[in-house]
């Protein structure tokens, strides 16, 4: 008996694996450092915990709206005129099981057998797998570490062909940490009004920026790109609800019903406390979220400057989310005591059984030259991971 051919091809999460071997080899008294965190290492504000405790004592605990109950709905509203000069009405507005879930609605209303979809690489692991089981097709659109792995509009031109349907825009970005400025942001958008194709701009980092710089959502652009833009948000990193699984996405109202009606048949409702726990924190005062990017930001220029200090591996300093791109090319090819390191996976599980310091292969997000580590953990973590990355480093084969 034939299992589905579309889904057993559908590969699982290699930061969830990496996570998980790390954990077990915790679990068995080892002293792991992991850096594939994908969440901050904050607590949920305490406001928000009130909030959650508030609505089971007042028993909201029965079903909601499919898209969401028609307060946090406008407090979305109200936080994305707010804070990213968006205009949409709650019925242009949808929650989901967190901004994966949100994605993966968002794909299923859009695609159609054959429909191309442009993802820049690197890329967060999970795009090309909700792309397929969506019916469509990944087309990965290389980037350049000197540009800040940023799209180049050229090459996006080229990229584009008569089944291109849309194109993912991740600022600031989960690997890389790029963040787009609104000149970039601008070619974009009259690239994509041009040729009538969608962007889904995936914004879950947008507080998590440095440097001065600011998030800009390519949607506030101009009416003609809102129309043809899904903005994908959620509660997850901002206010360190990794947990709670609560997740958004705005956009015109006839790919909303579609998402809604979807999501009726999938999920239901989502989780009706994380629903008014949202609302405190859409509502609420933002001095956790500085408090939290201040420390990002200090360990963001710790682990930088950290990696560029090591012979043989070098980074970028990322603007945003908190993750680092670790460029290890010039390690591949050298011995680790007999062993030979051939890529991202190679590197990865020798320092892991090795050094027991948990990072993420770059090949997971087509970038086989690099591998990813999150700062969204303890600073004395950080410095004791990156000491034995040095130890490790140094004690390999020329």
């Amino acid at each position: 008996m034939e299992l589905s051919r579309k889904n057993s091809a559908i590969t699982s999460s290699l930061t969830l694996a990496i996570d998980a071997k790390a954990k077990k080899m915790k679990a068995q008294g080892m002293d792991v450092v992991g850096f594939g965190a994908g969440e901050p290492d904050f607590n949920t504000p305490a406001h928000v915990i009130e909030a959650a405790k508030e609505a089971l004592e007042k028993g909201y605990t029965r079903y909601t709206p499919t898209s969401g109950i028609s307060e946090l709905k406008e407090a979305i509203c109200c936080k994305l005129k707010q804070d990213n000069g968006l205009e949409y009405k709650p019925s242009q507005i949808i929650v989901s099981n967190g901004a994966k879930h949100s994605l993966f609605n968002a794909f299923e209303a859009i695609l159609n057998p054959g429909d191309e979809v442009i993802i820049p690489s690197p890329y967060w692991l999970s795009y090309p797998e909700i792309v397929r089981i969506a019916g469509g097709i990944p087309v990965y659109l290389d980037t350049k570490e000197e540009n800040d792995f940023k799209i180049c509009i050229d090459d996006l031109r080229k990229a584009i062909t008569a089944n291109t349907k849309a194109l993912i825009i991740n600022s600031p970005n989960n690997p890389n940490g790029c963040v787009y400025r609104p000149d970039e942001l601008e070619a974009i958008a009259q690239l994509a009004v041009e040729k009538q194709i969608f962007i889904v701009s995936d914004e879950i980092y947008e507080v998590l920026v440095y440097d001065g710089v600011k998030h800009v959502s390519i949607a506030s652009l101009g009416p003609e790109i809102k129309d043809l833009t899904i903005v994908i948000n959620g509660m997850s990193k901002a206010y360190a609800m990794t947990g709670w699984r609560i997740g958004y996405a705005a956009a015109r109202e006839d790919v909303v019903n579609i998402m809604s009606n979807i999501q009726s048949h999938t999920t239901s409702n989502i989780n009706s406390i994380t629903q008014y726990a949202s609302i405190a924190a859409l509502r609420g005062p933002g001095d956790e979220i500085k408090t939290m990017v201040d420390e990002f930001d200090r360990r963001r220029r710790y682990m930088a400057d950290k990696i560029n200090s090591i012979s043989g591996l070098s980074c970028r300093l990322p603007k945003g989310a908190f993750y680092v791109m670790m460029n290890i090319n010039d390690i591949i090819g050298r011995s680790y005591k007999g062993r030979l390191i051939t890529g991202s996976i190679t590197f990865s599980d020798i320092l892991l059984d090795t050094k027991m310091v948990a990072v993420v292969p770059g090949i997971a997000f087509g970038a086989d030259n690099y591998v990813r580590l999150s700062y969204a953990v303890s600073m004395e973590n950080i410095k004791n991971g990156l000491d034995r990355i040095e130890e490790f480093v140094n004690e390999l084969d020329s």
